[in-house]
This record gives structure tokens, sequence and C-alpha cells, in this order.
């Protein structure tokens, strides 16, 4: 959809090159850095440096973004840049190859353009840095290709981010805020809400309010609709349409394999235990599971892999504050979805299973530098102290009452 790609592709890369554009005179600067007495005159600073050949792998879900976002600061970090976006969206991959070429240097830009085997030649060379946004299956792969030549990595991961919904929250923003996250780009999204925890009471109330939400954004039949998104290939369709239970369907279901869709479904009652619990949904469809209080939401999330967002709804300050507090995850928004990715003054990355490392702004402009530790200067300060304590120990052991009585305090 259009809209879509302005927002999430196109926008969201323009924001970046015009933040590093407007802030990168300052991130360039040396840190000065607080001294003690004895190095007042010496120059003391930390200097941002490129690490030099680095290499980044974009995803299919935003092949755009998720290529071209880190690349804007490698490149203000004065580093080279190798472009490897994902076979999978082939035709952005396409015109990336294509175009990449014409506005920038392809012997410190290059685009390598190609499928697995590509991927693992790729992977066997030695860069000072990779980038690598997709499955933890892969990002293992990459950890371990970077482990021989000792090269940093962030790994951009995703998992199973969950969205905690209190009793006493406004349902219609709720609702709307939940849906849009969950459906846009056809729930393709490593940050999406991939389950809600709830209540009982308010699962039902949820669910009449998502029911209006997805009516309200893409019509009574979101087939028809030019704003909702189909996915990537026929592999993935069936992967999601698999763990869509027929008998706990709340809301759509529908799949056609002929056209890539699946409607945007909710299922109630869903079991810890069921198969749409156990892997990252990355489809349009959000499985509810019921608790009983926030207690038992704390402990649900705390019990399984770290992950990359989580979102809690909820009227009440203590009750937001209890889940940010007790919970570990990437990201966390109170009363909203996805927003925390488009502040730049804000890190994004995973924590754990979720992935490692963050970057937006400035945090990629320091991913892509090494900090220098850089000490020069005068000695005229360390000349006068060291001369000063000398002077002073000369005087002690010439006099021998003070000596006597400096070490008469001892004993």
């Amino acid at each position: 959809p259009y809209q879509e790609a302005l927002m999430m592709e196109v926008a969201f890369v323009r924001n970046e090159i015009v933040t590093a554009l407007e802030e990168l005179s300052q991130w360039v600067k040396p840190e000065r850095v607080k001294k003690p007495l004895v190095n007042q005159f010496d120059d003391c600073m930390i200097r941002s440096e490129p690490l030099g050949t680095v290499l980044v792998m974009g995803a299919w879900n935003y092949p755009f973004q998720l290529l071209l976002s880190p690349v804007v600061g490698a490149i203000a970090a004065g580093n080279c840049v190798i472009l490897k976006p994902s076979e999978v969206s082939m035709n952005t991959a396409a015109l990336v190859a294509n175009l990449i070429p014409k506005y920038l240097d392809n012997e410190c830009y290059p685009v390598i353009y190609g499928g697995l085997d590509i991927s693992k030649a790729t992977l066997e060379q030695r860069f000072d840095h990779i980038f690598y946004t997709g499955g933890s299956a892969v990002g293992k792969i990459v950890m371990e290709a970077a482990s021989k030549h000792l090269t940093p990595v962030i790994l951009e991961l995703g998992g199973k981010s969950p969205c905690i919904v209190d009793d006493n929250c406004n349902f219609e923003i709720a609702a709307q805020r939940i849906a849009w996250g969950k459906y846009i780009n056809s729930g393709q999204t490593c940050i999406a809400p991939d389950y809600v925890l709830c209540s009982k009471a308010t699962q039902q109330k949820l669910v009449q309010e998502l029911k209006r939400s997805i009516e309200k954004f893409y019509g009574e039949n979101s087939k028809d609709s030019t704003d909702f998104c189909r996915m990537v290939n026929v592999r993935h369709l069936k992967r999601v349409a698999g763990l869509i239970d027929k008998n706990n369907v709340a809301i759509g279901g529908d799949v056609d394999e002929s056209s890539r869709f699946i409607s945007p479904t909710v299922v109630t009652d869903v079991k810890p235990d069921d198969a749409i619990m156990q892997e990252e949904i990355f489809g349009p469809v959000l499985p509810i599971v019921t608790i009983d209080n926030v207690e038992d939401a704390i402990e649900f999330v705390n019990s399984r892999e770290k992950p990359l967002a989580l979102y809690v709804f909820s009227n009440q300050r203590s009750y937001l504050d209890n889940v940010i507090e007790n919970t570990t995850s990437g990201g966390c928004v109170a009363n909203d979805t996805l927003m925390h990715t488009s502040l730049p003054t804000l890190p994004f990355g995973g924590v754990g299973y979720s992935g490692m490392g963050a970057y937006h702004g400035k945090f990629t402009f320091d991913v892509y530098s090494h900090k220098r530790s850089v000490m020069g200067g005068s000695n005229l300060l360390k000349i006068i102290v060291v001369g000063a304590f000398i002077g002073f120990m000369y005087k002690v052991l010439m006099n021998s009452s003070s000596l006597s009585s400096y070490f008469s305090k001892w004993f």
C-alpha cells in the first residue's frame, strides 16, 4: 500500500538522513573528558574514527528501511559499506542494486545481489562490522561467521512481542493502536504485537473494539482494500495459515493462497502451549491469551525469551510502572505500538534472544565508530607537582624531629 510504503520505508530513511545531516557536525566533535589536577595541562579526549569496511544485510519485510537506515549512520561515521539486500523481496533488491551505483561510489558502497550462496560466500570474508536483520536461525550463522575474525555484530532478530491490556483502559484507543501495529504490512513487522495478554472480561470488550477498528481501517471486506498488504510469498502464507485454529477464530480467518491474502484475524482463548504461541507469527493473526491479573501477565512474559518490544495499555500509572519495572524487552511502549522506533534519539535493538546492539540516529553513528582515547600535551603541571612532592620529602627527611614526630603518629 502506498501510505505504508511512504511512511515505513521512504519517510523513515529520509528522517535518518535529515537527522544525520543536521547533527553530524556535533557527532564528529572530539569528546572532552574530565581530568584530575595532574592532567589539567594535557589534551584528553575521545575521538570517533571509522571502523573500516562494514557489511549490512537487509531484511525482506521492510527491504528499503532495514537496509538503508543503518547504512546512513555507517556512511556518516566514514566507513565503506557493502550492502546486501534480501533476495526474498526481489523487486526492491533489484531496484537498490540498480540505483545505488548511480548515486554512490561503487567502490566504496557496492551492492551484492543474490541468494543463499552469495550470502554464505560474503560471510566468509573479513569485515570490521556486520549488521544483520532477520530471524534467529540465520542470526546464529552470521554470528558464527563473524566470530572467526572477531568481528563485532548487531543482530536485530525479533521474537514474540507481548501486548498487555489492563481492565482499566480506553478500549477504543487501545484496539485502534493494537490493530494498526499488528496489521500494518500484513503483520510482517518484527515489533508487531505478537499476542495479547488480558483478563477474560477484557478479551470480550477488546474483540468487539478490534472488529470495529479493522472495519474502520480496511472496510467490511479487507481483501478489497487497497490499504491492506499481502504476504510476501506463498511459503510464508502457508506457515502463518497453519497456525490458525478455526475453532477459536473470533475475527477473520480467511485465506486465499492465489492472492497471498490472509484477512486480519483474531484468535481467542489461546493456550500457552498452542502452536501459535511457540514461534513468532509474522503475519496478520493476533492470538489472545487470558490471564487473571497483572502479576500473571508479568510472570508469563518473564517465563519466555526476552522480546524485541513490549506494549502495555492502562489508564493507571501504577499498572504501567509495574509492568515496565518488572519485565525486560528491547523496547517498551505504554498506550501505543511501534512508535518508539520513529524517534531517532531512542536506541532501537533487542536483548537476549531478540538480538544484540542498538541503532537509529546517533546510536548508529556510534556503532560504526571506534571511540579512540587520546592524551597529549604539556608535562608542565606534572613537573611542578612532582617537584613539590620531592621538595616536601626532602624537608621531612632533613628535619629529624619532624620525621620522628611524623612516624610517632603511626608507631
